[in-house]
Protein backbone atom coordinates (compact mmCIF):
# COMPACT_ATOMS: atom_id res chain seq x y z
CA UNK A 1 0.00 0.00 0.00
CA UNK A 2 1.05 3.59 -0.51
CA UNK A 3 0.75 4.58 3.13
CA UNK A 4 -2.10 6.92 2.25
CA UNK A 5 -3.58 6.74 5.74
CA UNK A 6 -0.84 9.02 7.07
CA UNK A 7 -2.33 12.14 5.50
CA UNK A 8 -5.75 11.16 4.21
CA UNK A 9 -6.94 14.77 4.00
CA UNK A 10 -4.38 15.44 1.25
CA UNK A 11 -5.35 12.48 -0.93
CA UNK A 12 -7.53 13.11 -4.01
CA UNK A 13 -10.71 11.16 -4.60
CA UNK A 14 -9.51 7.77 -5.95
CA UNK A 15 -12.12 8.03 -8.69
CA UNK A 16 -10.63 11.25 -10.03
CA UNK A 17 -7.70 11.64 -12.40
CA UNK A 18 -5.94 14.04 -10.06
CA UNK A 19 -2.46 12.55 -9.68
CA UNK A 20 -1.42 11.15 -6.33
CA UNK A 21 2.03 10.22 -7.63
CA UNK A 22 4.32 11.21 -10.49
CA UNK A 23 6.81 8.47 -11.29
CA UNK A 24 8.70 10.14 -14.14
CA UNK A 25 10.74 13.18 -13.06
CA UNK A 26 14.18 14.52 -14.02
CA UNK A 27 16.79 16.67 -12.27
CA UNK A 28 20.05 18.37 -13.17
CA UNK A 29 21.77 15.01 -12.65
CA UNK A 30 20.77 14.30 -16.26
CA UNK A 31 18.93 16.73 -18.54
CA UNK A 32 16.50 18.34 -16.10
CA UNK A 33 16.57 22.06 -15.36
CA UNK A 34 15.92 21.80 -11.61
CA UNK A 35 18.13 20.59 -8.79
CA UNK A 36 16.71 17.91 -6.49
CA UNK A 37 15.78 20.65 -4.01
CA UNK A 38 13.97 22.66 -6.68
CA UNK A 39 12.22 19.58 -8.04
CA UNK A 40 10.92 18.52 -4.63
CA UNK A 41 9.61 22.03 -4.04
CA UNK A 42 7.92 22.08 -7.45
CA UNK A 43 6.32 18.68 -6.86
CA UNK A 44 5.03 19.65 -3.42
CA UNK A 45 3.63 22.92 -4.78
CA UNK A 46 1.90 20.96 -7.55
CA UNK A 47 0.01 18.91 -4.96
CA UNK A 48 1.77 15.58 -5.41
CA UNK A 49 2.02 13.07 -2.57
CA UNK A 50 4.64 10.72 -4.05
CA UNK A 51 7.45 11.38 -6.51
CA UNK A 52 9.71 9.10 -8.50
CA UNK A 53 12.99 10.60 -9.70
CA UNK A 54 14.09 8.92 -12.94
CA UNK A 55 17.13 10.64 -14.38
CA UNK A 56 18.64 9.23 -17.55
CA UNK A 57 21.09 6.40 -16.86
CA UNK A 58 22.14 7.74 -13.46
CA UNK A 59 21.18 7.44 -9.80
CA UNK A 60 23.28 10.41 -8.70
CA UNK A 61 20.32 12.53 -7.55
CA UNK A 62 18.56 9.76 -5.62
CA UNK A 63 20.14 10.19 -2.13
CA UNK A 64 19.55 13.94 -2.00
CA UNK A 65 16.13 13.82 -3.62
CA UNK A 66 14.98 11.09 -1.25
CA UNK A 67 16.16 13.01 1.80
CA UNK A 68 14.51 16.23 0.66
CA UNK A 69 11.28 14.44 -0.25
CA UNK A 70 11.07 13.01 3.26
CA UNK A 71 11.60 16.47 4.75
CA UNK A 72 8.80 17.81 2.54
CA UNK A 73 6.40 15.06 3.59
CA UNK A 74 6.44 13.30 0.23
CA UNK A 75 6.69 9.61 -0.48
CA UNK A 76 9.67 8.74 -2.63
CA UNK A 77 10.37 6.04 -5.24
CA UNK A 78 14.02 5.76 -6.32
CA UNK A 79 14.49 5.10 -10.00
CA UNK A 80 16.06 5.98 -13.31
CA UNK A 81 15.22 6.04 -17.00
CA UNK A 82 17.38 3.57 -18.89
CA UNK A 83 17.98 3.86 -22.61
CA UNK A 84 17.94 0.46 -24.30
CA UNK A 85 18.49 -0.07 -28.01
CA UNK A 86 16.45 -2.15 -30.43
CA UNK A 87 17.09 -2.26 -34.17
CA UNK A 88 19.11 0.96 -33.99
CA UNK A 89 16.47 2.97 -32.14
CA UNK A 90 16.16 4.06 -28.51
CA UNK A 91 13.66 2.30 -26.26
CA UNK A 92 13.29 3.92 -22.84
CA UNK A 93 12.56 1.91 -19.74
CA UNK A 94 11.72 3.26 -16.29
CA UNK A 95 13.34 1.26 -13.49
CA UNK A 96 11.74 1.85 -10.08
CA UNK A 97 12.68 0.71 -6.58
CA UNK A 98 16.27 0.24 -7.71
CA UNK A 99 19.22 -0.26 -5.39
CA UNK A 100 22.20 1.95 -6.20
CA UNK A 101 24.45 -0.50 -4.35
CA UNK A 102 23.66 -3.38 -6.71
CA UNK A 103 27.05 -4.11 -8.37
CA UNK A 104 25.70 -5.31 -11.73
CA UNK A 105 23.51 -2.23 -12.10
CA UNK A 106 26.41 0.05 -11.14
CA UNK A 107 28.65 -1.54 -13.77
CA UNK A 108 25.90 -1.31 -16.38
CA UNK A 109 25.39 2.40 -15.67
CA UNK A 110 29.12 3.07 -15.99
CA UNK A 111 28.99 1.52 -19.43
CA UNK A 112 25.91 3.57 -20.32
CA UNK A 113 27.59 6.80 -19.29
CA UNK A 114 30.76 5.95 -21.20
CA UNK A 115 28.66 5.36 -24.31
CA UNK A 116 26.96 8.72 -23.78
CA UNK A 117 30.31 10.51 -23.63
CA UNK A 118 31.55 8.88 -26.82
CA UNK A 119 28.30 9.61 -28.59
CA UNK A 120 28.28 13.27 -27.51
CA UNK A 121 31.81 13.77 -28.83
CA UNK A 122 30.90 12.16 -32.16
CA UNK A 123 27.84 14.42 -32.47
CA UNK A 124 30.02 17.40 -31.57
CA UNK A 125 32.38 16.52 -34.41
CA UNK A 126 29.45 16.31 -36.81
CA UNK A 127 28.10 19.68 -35.67
CA UNK A 128 31.53 21.25 -36.23
CA UNK A 129 31.69 19.78 -39.74
CA UNK A 130 28.25 21.25 -40.43
CA UNK A 131 29.43 24.74 -39.44
CA UNK A 132 27.49 24.91 -36.15
CA UNK A 133 30.15 24.04 -33.56
CA UNK A 134 29.63 23.77 -29.82
CA UNK A 135 32.21 23.20 -27.10
CA UNK A 136 31.31 19.63 -26.20
CA UNK A 137 34.03 19.35 -23.55
CA UNK A 138 32.63 22.43 -21.81
CA UNK A 139 29.16 20.88 -21.83
CA UNK A 140 30.58 17.66 -20.40
CA UNK A 141 32.41 19.65 -17.72
CA UNK A 142 29.21 21.47 -16.77
CA UNK A 143 27.60 18.12 -16.07
CA UNK A 144 30.02 17.79 -13.11
CA UNK A 145 30.15 14.03 -13.45
CA UNK A 146 26.50 13.78 -14.41
CA UNK A 147 25.03 12.39 -17.60
CA UNK A 148 25.57 14.07 -20.97
CA UNK A 149 22.57 13.98 -23.30
CA UNK A 150 21.29 15.40 -26.56
CA UNK A 151 19.15 18.06 -24.83
CA UNK A 152 22.30 19.46 -23.22
CA UNK A 153 23.97 19.69 -26.64
CA UNK A 154 20.82 21.32 -27.98
CA UNK A 155 20.91 23.95 -25.21
CA UNK A 156 24.55 24.63 -26.07
CA UNK A 157 23.50 25.20 -29.68
CA UNK A 158 20.91 27.73 -28.51
CA UNK A 159 23.50 29.50 -26.34
CA UNK A 160 25.88 29.64 -29.33
CA UNK A 161 23.18 31.29 -31.43
CA UNK A 162 22.96 28.48 -33.96
CA UNK A 163 19.25 27.75 -33.39
CA UNK A 164 16.40 29.64 -31.70
CA UNK A 165 15.40 26.87 -29.31
CA UNK A 166 16.00 23.26 -28.29
CA UNK A 167 13.25 21.97 -30.55
CA UNK A 168 14.89 23.56 -33.59
CA UNK A 169 18.20 21.92 -32.67
CA UNK A 170 16.56 18.51 -32.73
CA UNK A 171 14.54 19.20 -35.86
CA UNK A 172 17.52 20.39 -37.87
CA UNK A 173 20.53 18.57 -36.40
CA UNK A 174 20.19 16.22 -33.41
CA UNK A 175 16.95 14.35 -34.01
CA UNK A 176 16.92 10.81 -35.33
CA UNK A 177 17.83 10.83 -39.01
CA UNK A 178 19.25 14.37 -38.94
CA UNK A 179 22.76 15.30 -40.04
CA UNK A 180 24.43 15.33 -36.61
CA UNK A 181 22.56 12.37 -35.14
CA UNK A 182 24.60 9.40 -33.98
CA UNK A 183 22.74 6.14 -33.28
CA UNK A 184 23.17 4.71 -29.83
CA UNK A 185 24.64 1.31 -29.05
CA UNK A 186 23.72 -0.60 -25.95
CA UNK A 187 21.70 -3.29 -24.22
CA UNK A 188 18.43 -4.59 -25.60
CA UNK A 189 15.16 -3.85 -23.77
CA UNK A 190 14.89 -7.50 -22.74
CA UNK A 191 18.40 -7.42 -21.25
CA UNK A 192 17.56 -4.28 -19.24
CA UNK A 193 14.34 -5.80 -17.89
CA UNK A 194 16.25 -8.91 -16.86
CA UNK A 195 19.10 -6.97 -15.23
CA UNK A 196 16.88 -4.64 -13.21
CA UNK A 197 14.51 -7.41 -12.21
CA UNK A 198 17.37 -9.60 -10.99
CA UNK A 199 18.35 -6.84 -8.57
CA UNK A 200 14.80 -6.38 -7.27
CA UNK A 201 13.75 -3.43 -9.42
CA UNK A 202 10.42 -2.97 -11.18
CA UNK A 203 10.46 -1.94 -14.84
CA UNK A 204 7.94 0.01 -16.92
CA UNK A 205 8.08 0.69 -20.64
CA UNK A 206 8.29 4.48 -20.93
CA UNK A 207 5.99 6.51 -23.21
CA UNK A 208 5.19 3.67 -25.63
CA UNK A 209 3.04 6.04 -27.67
CA UNK A 210 6.25 7.86 -28.60
CA UNK A 211 8.51 4.90 -29.36
CA UNK A 212 5.74 2.93 -31.11
CA UNK A 213 7.31 -0.46 -30.48
CA UNK A 214 4.23 -2.26 -29.23
CA UNK A 215 5.54 -5.38 -30.94
CA UNK A 216 8.08 -5.68 -28.11
CA UNK A 217 5.49 -5.73 -25.34
CA UNK A 218 4.42 -9.40 -25.30
CA UNK A 219 7.98 -10.70 -25.02
CA UNK A 220 8.95 -8.05 -22.48
CA UNK A 221 5.91 -8.86 -20.35
CA UNK A 222 6.80 -12.55 -20.48
CA UNK A 223 10.37 -11.62 -19.48
CA UNK A 224 9.46 -9.64 -16.39
CA UNK A 225 8.24 -6.20 -17.49
CA UNK A 226 6.15 -4.92 -14.60
CA UNK A 227 4.11 -2.09 -16.11
CA UNK A 228 3.39 0.15 -19.08
CA UNK A 229 3.61 3.92 -18.73
CA UNK A 230 0.04 4.64 -19.80
CA UNK A 231 -0.19 8.24 -18.61
CA UNK A 232 2.34 10.59 -20.25
CA UNK A 233 2.12 14.13 -21.71
CA UNK A 234 2.73 12.87 -25.25
CA UNK A 235 -0.07 10.30 -25.10
CA UNK A 236 -3.38 11.05 -26.75
CA UNK A 237 -6.67 9.77 -25.29
CA UNK A 238 -6.52 7.02 -27.91
CA UNK A 239 -3.02 6.08 -26.72
CA UNK A 240 -4.21 5.92 -23.13
CA UNK A 241 -7.11 3.65 -24.03
CA UNK A 242 -4.85 1.44 -26.12
CA UNK A 243 -2.20 0.96 -23.43
CA UNK A 244 -4.73 0.45 -20.66
CA UNK A 245 -6.16 -2.39 -22.74
CA UNK A 246 -2.71 -3.79 -23.54
CA UNK A 247 -1.69 -3.71 -19.87
CA UNK A 248 -4.80 -5.69 -18.95
CA UNK A 249 -4.29 -8.17 -21.79
CA UNK A 250 -0.64 -8.75 -20.91
CA UNK A 251 -1.27 -8.88 -17.17
CA UNK A 252 1.07 -6.01 -16.31
CA UNK A 253 0.53 -2.87 -14.27
CA UNK A 254 -0.01 0.76 -15.18
CA UNK A 255 2.50 3.54 -14.61
CA UNK A 256 2.39 7.24 -15.30
CA UNK A 257 4.18 10.53 -14.90
CA UNK A 258 4.74 13.97 -16.33
CA UNK A 259 8.29 13.44 -17.69
CA UNK A 260 8.95 16.80 -16.03
CA UNK A 261 12.32 18.37 -16.83
CA UNK A 262 11.78 21.68 -15.04
CA UNK A 263 9.87 24.93 -15.38
CA UNK A 264 9.97 26.11 -18.97
CA UNK A 265 10.78 22.67 -20.36
CA UNK A 266 8.75 20.82 -22.99
CA UNK A 267 6.69 18.82 -20.48
CA UNK A 268 6.48 21.42 -17.70
CA UNK A 269 2.68 21.63 -17.93
CA UNK A 270 2.21 18.01 -16.90
CA UNK A 271 3.48 18.36 -13.32
CA UNK A 272 0.57 17.82 -10.95
CA UNK A 273 -1.71 16.91 -13.86
CA UNK A 274 -0.34 13.62 -15.19
CA UNK A 275 0.41 10.63 -13.03
CA UNK A 276 -1.26 7.84 -11.07
CA UNK A 277 -4.27 8.11 -8.80
CA UNK A 278 -4.00 6.77 -5.26
CA UNK A 279 -5.67 3.52 -6.27
CA UNK A 280 -3.42 3.08 -9.29
CA UNK A 281 -0.32 3.79 -7.22
CA UNK A 282 -1.36 1.23 -4.62
CA UNK A 283 -1.70 -1.35 -7.41
CA UNK A 284 1.71 -0.35 -8.79
CA UNK A 285 3.33 -0.86 -5.38
CA UNK A 286 1.52 -4.14 -4.85
CA UNK A 287 2.81 -5.50 -8.15
CA UNK A 288 6.31 -4.35 -7.27
CA UNK A 289 6.05 -5.91 -3.82
CA UNK A 290 6.98 -2.60 -2.19
CA UNK A 291 5.46 -0.13 0.25
CA UNK A 292 5.89 3.65 0.13
CA UNK A 293 4.66 5.25 3.37
CA UNK A 294 4.14 8.99 3.40
CA UNK A 295 6.52 10.67 5.87
CA UNK A 296 5.22 13.39 8.16
CA UNK A 297 6.74 16.73 7.15
CA UNK A 298 8.54 18.71 9.82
Amino acid sequence: MSGAAHESSRIPDPGSRIPFSDLHLHTTASDGLETPEELVRSARDAGLLVIGVTDHDTLDAIPEAGRLAAQAGLGFVPGLEITAVWQGADVHLLAHFVDARAPRLAEFLRDQQSDRLNRARRMGAKLAALGVPVDVERVIGQCQGGVISRPLLARAMVEAGHVPDVGAAFDAYLGEGQAAFVPRTGATPAAVVSLVGADGGFVSLAHPGVTRRDDLLPALAAGGLGAIEVYHPDHTPADISRYLALAETLGVGVSGGSDYHGAGSHHAGGLGRIGLTAAEFDDFCSRAGRSVPLPVSS
